[in-house]
């Protein structure tokens, strides 16, 4: 269907990768992968013709509709809800609008053998079979059907999309992205900043309804749901496996271990042959032996080892002070913003060493209750936090409150104490910032890396309550993995708002569901919860 062949990139004389041909099927679901900075989002980008490549082309036939959802956009401010989401069928209301005005001038012009006249009868033949190889669509209801199902309310459809944040814009892009039924859907991170049940509906709409897919995604159980293909960009070249990324990382690890194997024999033949060399270049009677060695030698490939990321550091929180039994007792409590009630008579309880999750749509008060316990907002009802409370808090806009004048050394050398002061580098380079990155001012990171420069803060602070609002946008598996298994080893209590269900997953113990204005109490984990939710999400459903 669509074939990238020989696409080489090249920046300011840095070969990003090079010589990468595939063809993506109809149907195909491919996660395309690697390290951040590999060159995912610039071939993703090559491939839906926003940029050109150095070399080498990516053919797409003319009937085909490629689409393309970027990490971040900026959507118009002067439509509703559903008028934004309508511009999805454009293209064919215009059809239908040029094919009226076609017919309207045909009925009044009477030069009937000019060449102009038959111009326009083979126009309008055009347009109209294009236009009605369209099936019949009921506009209005796709509208409707995909706006509820990316987690929108029908009385959300007439508000102005300058009242949304980020994320709920790009649900709208996302939208009308999926109204238009392309041949080939590229998505860049689109479950950030969306919420566990968005997600579900999402990825039975790509399993069961999309054409072909192609996503970058840091959410592992997101990509292993819907994709049976995996692209690997790596060390300027990718590596095609018909597998889902679970399987993939397995094939992978066998893949470099044979890399490993053929590198150390390759390596010991040529000190072997470079010691043949060396002890025989100057005897008359091995002249020509030596001289074909060098050749040899000279003409070699060296085998290469697909880089591994050694960033896997072990990181661990610093001991806790202990803390009463209960951090958090929340009793009845009510939160409202003048009509609107986020929810109403709440009760929780968090135990200390508990780890909790706190789930539910967007907009309906996880943040809100965690600003309660922060007391950052005023409620009514009673909320009390138990003896020796201290509070570690990772808040959705943590990146912006730190300082911009700093360098991301002097951010982590500021708040580091004892032993971890040695390994500052260390924790850092797991974190990404390598080399002469941790030089570099704070004011000129981007969004993800001020995300994970303030999580290496929290991690090094002594706590015993960490509160953590969706920490993991914008990290990669691997960060995501290292901050997980520290999390695990916390000897604190934790509150976890997140729609990662990968990160959750062994994690979370508790979950605390939010919803209906109302709060409530699972004893299940995120596993056991989800299970029991898709069936409640079949009835909702059946009542919508």
């Amino acid at each position: 269907m669509i074939t990238v062949d020989a696409v080489k990139v090249e920046f300011g004389g840095t070969t990003l990768f090079s010589d990468v041909s595939f063809a993506i099927n109809e149907n195909d679901k491919i996660a395309l992968m690697g390290k951040n900075g590999a060159g995912k989002s610039t071939l993703m980008k090559i491939i839906a013709g926003i940029n050109k490549p150095t070399s080498g082309n990516v053919s797409v036939p003319k009937e085909r509709k490629v689409a393309y959802l970027p990490q971040h956009l900026l959507t118009e401010d002067s439509a509703t809800v559903f008028e934004e989401t309508s511009k999805a069928f454009e293209g064919i209301f215009k059809m239908k609008a040029e094919i009226d005005a076609i017919n309207e001038e045909l009925t009044v012009r009477t030069d009937y053998e000019s060449d102009a006249y038959m111009k326009l009868i083979e126009k309008v033949s055009e347009l109209s079979e294009q236009f009605y190889a369209v099936e019949e669509i009921n506009y209005e209801a796709e509208v409707e059907k995909i706006l509820i199902g990316l987690g929108f309310l029908r009385s959300d459809f007439n508000r102005s999309t300058s009242e949304f944040s980020g994320g709920w814009r790009m649900r709208i892009e996302l939208a009308k992205l999926l109204l238009q039924k392309p041949d080939l859907i590229l998505l860049d991170e689109p479950t950030n900043h969306m919420d566990i049940e968005s997600i579900q509906w999402l990825e039975d709409f790509l399993i069961n309804s999309a054409n072909a897919v192609m996503v970058i995604s840091h959410d592992r159980a997101f990509v292993d749901n819907i994709t049976t293909r995996t692209i690997e960009v790596t060390m300027g070249r990718i590596y095609d496996y018909k597998a889902k990324y679970s399987d993939y990382l397995e094939l992978r690890k066998d893949r470099r271990a044979h890399q490993q194997k053929a590198y150390d024999e390759q390596q010991k033949m040529i000190a072997e042959t470079r010691e043949f060399i060396d002890r025989f270049k100057g005897t008359y009677s091995k002249t020509l032996q030596v001289q074909s060695r060098v050749k040899m030698l000279e003409k070699l490939d060296i085998i290469q080892v697909d880089e591994v990321d050694t960033s896997a550091l072990s990181l661990r929180f610093p001991p806790s002070p202990r803390s009463g039994q209960y951090p958090v007792t929340v009793t009845e409590l009510s939160k409202s913003y003048d009509e609107h009630v986020v929810f109403k008579n709440a009760n929780l309880v968090v135990e200390r060493g508990e780890k909790v999750a706190f789930v539910g749509r967007n907009g309906e008060g996880k943040s809100t209750m965690v600003k309660a316990i922060m007391g950052e907002i005023d409620f009514e009802g009673g909320l009390q936090l138990g003896h020796n409370v201290q509070i570690g808090y990772f808040a959705q806009n943590q990146a912006a409150l730190l300082d911009e004048s700093l360098s991301v050394f002097e951010t982590i050398d500021a708040i580091a104490e004892g032993d971890i002061r040695t390994k500052i580098k260390d924790i850092l380079g797991a974190f990404m910032f390598g080399g002469d990155d941790v030089t570099k001012k704070v004011k000129v990171l981007s969004g993800g890396e001020k995300t994970r420069l303030a999580m290496i803060k929290l991690l090094l602070e002594p706590v015993n309550l960490l509160i953590l609002d969706e920490p993991t946008n914008h990290l990669d598996m691997k960060t995501k993995d290292i901050i997980k298994d520290a999390l695990k080893a916390f000897d604190g209590t934790l509150i976890l708002v997140s729609h990662d269900r990968d990160f959750l997953d062994g994690l979370a113990t508790k979950v605390f569901e939010f919803g209906n204005k109302r709060v409530k109490e699972h004893f299940e984990d995120i596993s056991g919860f989800l299970e029991m939710k898709k069936m409640e999400n079949l009835r909702d459903i059946e009542r919508k």
